[in-house]
């Protein structure tokens, strides 16, 4: 009895013993780890968590860890560390033991799917990690442990692939496409944009048209005035080319080359000989093509101002520039060097430049390089304010110089054989002129008060007037303006301008307002007759009252290769129109203009025709813009305008026929 007791007591004083010894190996301190344990594969070392690791416990200074393995841990002293922290918080996961608090991969989900190892758990945000299929790897950040395994990242231009992001058809300008500049093509930083516009407009129109001389396809037509029916089909394709450097998402680009030629074909017919050539044999229908040039510029970023990109950049080329809000001005593309930049988080922006101005192709309106370069140019410098004088409006400040020599060369006939320089008109003669504009402009909003106004004072001389051969000085002004108020889903607008005429021909003072190259968006635009069409002034030159695009009554030969002509009747326009947004694809709008001339002495002059009246008529016109896609890529425009003659188009053309302009425009953009 007394040895079975014995051998029952020694039984369990060794199993104390052993569970004592298991306690003391479990109470090791956080920064001992067992041999073991640093044995452990690759594969099972601790993938980077969405949440910052707390850093390691110091290591300790004495009692390094020498054991073999099997023996239990040596007692050492270790300096006890500011905020202790758990030990399974910095000891790595032993293959099939989890840390207090880690997921347990092993189970199903609440989907019923088993969750992938290193995924997050369930209902945890964690920032973007890598595409496993893209073999990216995760990158250490500074001061993380060292079993990171520390790579470079690709550009985000890559990444967008790594996160399956696959390239489209090239066709495609919507998704990732390199050829509209979604992917760098040379280096990290290099973009090429290409966009390809077609513009095809049909264009029947009843203007005036001289009967001819001689040569007449209707033998015995009476009086001066024939036909007038014509018929305009043109199409235009352009195709922008540009290569540029730079993060243009937060600022300008570094660098950037654009080119941008401009193929056209055209053909006009028209019911009279010689409306079309000088030469009436050439018949009544003319066909033609040509290839413009209308951006050839390289521009560099010269420096930002402020961590905003307040910035300085210099352009040189043929490029494109506006002097004012609406094209009053000067709105063209020719060649040129222009500086120009920002302050103050773009509050304020200007503009220094000097062109020197391209020959443009009689037909087709585009530049001719391969004509010499005018002898005319144009110095400007504008600067614009945003947010005055109240939150909403842009004022601007314009000062301009136009100094024109081509008196200098004598005569220059167009394509078509029509003299441009000097203007049939008056005596005549070669001139050169010097026209100083300074003007104010303004654009944008008081509450729900929608307003533009524009204002120039222009001042000069010229060697020699239009209708005296002497020295004369220019003295002319320019008021106008568009007020308009939002009813919701309708726009209703007022317009009104007036710019001075000449009322003697004679004296040395010309009073006439014009323009550089004036591309006007103002009384309907190109939509409004009288805006639209060409009118020439029969039996008194071969001048045109207003030009083609063009809102003022200025006698010039033409916009494009003419000069500027300051002996002019001017031209007054008071209109109302409403514009009407009837779903996002469709928008309605109407104009009613009537129009005027300021004086009519000019006129009486170069007709030798007294009491013509001020009163041109009234202009109506409707146009309606369909977008089917909701965006600019396929814009339909339709309008039709016709002028109902007042007594003074009566006095020069008479009322015989109705003088009507239809345009159909097609745009396609990619």
């Amino acid at each position: 009895m007394v040895s079975k007791r014995l051998s029952i007591c020694a039984v369990l004083l060794l199993s104390l013993c052993a569970v004592g010894a298991q306690a003391q190996e479990e109470r090791r301190r956080p920064g001992d780890r067992a041999e073991r344990d640093t044995q452990l594969p690759a594969d099972v070392l601790p993938q980077p968590t969405a949440t910052p690791r707390p850093a390691p416990l110091p290591a300790p200074s004495i009692g390094v860890d020498r054991r073999r393995p099997g023996e239990a841990p040596a007692r050492a002293e270790a300096p006890a560390p500011a905020k202790p922290v758990p030990a399974a918080a910095t000891q790595p996961a032993v293959q099939g033991r989890r840390r207090p608090g880690q997921p347990d991969y092993t189970r199903p989900d609440a989907s019923g799917e088993r969750a992938e190892p290193g995924a997050p758990a369930r209902g945890q945000r964690v920032p973007f990690s890598p595409n496993r299929a893209s073999g990216l790897k995760p990158v250490a950040k500074p001061g993380a442990d060292a079993e990171f395994r520390k790579e470079v990242v690709p550009d985000r231009w890559q990444l967008t692939r790594a996160l399956g992001v696959t390239d489209y058809p090239w066709y495609d300008p919507y998704n990732q496409n390199t050829l509209k500049a979604d992917r760098p093509v040379i280096g990290k930083d290099w973009f090429f944009n290409a966009t390809v516009i077609s513009d095809t407009v049909v264009e029947p129109r009843r203007l005036p048209t001289p009967v001819a001389p001689q040569g007449e396809n209707r033998p015995g037509a009476p009086g001066l005035i024939g036909d007038g029916d014509q018929l305009i089909l043109q199409q235009n394709l352009g195709v922008g080319l540009v290569l540029y450097k730079g993060n243009t998402t937060f600022m300008p680009p570094d660098w950037e080359f654009r080119f941008t030629p401009v193929f056209n074909v055209n053909r006009v017919t028209a019911e009279q000989n010689r409306a079309l050539f000088i030469d009436p044999t050439k018949g009544d229908t003319r066909d033609d093509q040509h290839i413009g040039v209308q951006d050839l510029f390289i521009d560099k970023h010269l420096w930002d101002w402020t961590k905003r990109y307040d910035f300085d950049s210099l352009r040189v080329g043929i490029q494109p520039f506006n002097a004012d809000f609406r094209g009053f001005l000067f709105r063209d593309e020719q060649l040129g060097i222009r500086l120009f930049g920002n302050r103050n988080n773009n509050i304020y922006l200007y503009n220094v430049a000097w062109f020197r101005r391209v020959e443009k192709d009689t037909n087709s309106g585009l530049n001719d390089l391969g004509k010499p370069l005018r002898k005319d140019d144009v110095f400007v410098t504008n600067f614009y304010w945003q947010d005055f004088p109240v939150l909403g409006m842009v004022s601007e400040a314009v000062l301009l110089y136009n100094r024109n020599r081509e008196g200098d060369e004598g005569l220059y006939f167009n394509n078509n054989g029509f003299i441009e320089r000097p203007a049939s008109l008056g005596i005549e003669k070669p001139r050169n002129y010097d026209a100083y504009y300074a003007g104010l402009n303004g654009e944008g909003h008081f509450g729900r008060l929608n307003f533009t106004g524009s204002a120039y004072l222009l001042f000069g001389d010229q060697d020699r007037g239009v209708f005296v051969d002497r020295a004369t000085d220019i003295r002319a002004f320019l008021l106008a303006t568009e007020v308009g108020f939002d009813f919701d889903w309708r726009r209703l607008r007022f317009t009104a301008l007036y710019a001075s005429g000449d009322d003697d021909p004679y004296d040395d003072v010309e009073n006439g307002f014009d323009a550089v190259f004036e591309n006007a968006l103002f009384a309907g635009a190109d939509t409004s007759f009288w805006v639209r069409q060409n009118v020439p002034l029969i039996g008194g030159g071969g001048v045109a009252l207003s030009g083609r695009n063009g809102i003022l009554n200025t006698l010039r030969s033409s916009k494009e290769e003419g000069q500027s002509n300051f002996t002019n009747p001017g031209t007054v326009i008071l209109g109302v129109g409403a514009d009407f947004d009837l779903t996002p694809q469709f928008r309605i709008s109407t104009n009613v203009n009537q129009i005027a001339f300021a004086t009519t002495e000019v006129i009486e002059a170069a007709r030798q025709q007294a009491n013509v009246g001020n009163n041109i008529g009234t202009d109506l016109s409707v146009a309606t813009i369909w977008r089917p896609f909701f965006t600019q890529n396929v814009v339909f425009r339709a309008s039709g305008a016709v002028l109902l003659p007042g007594d003074g188009y009566k006095a020069l053309f008479g009322d015989d026929e109705l003088p009507y302009s239809v345009l159909l425009n097609l745009t396609l953009t990619w």
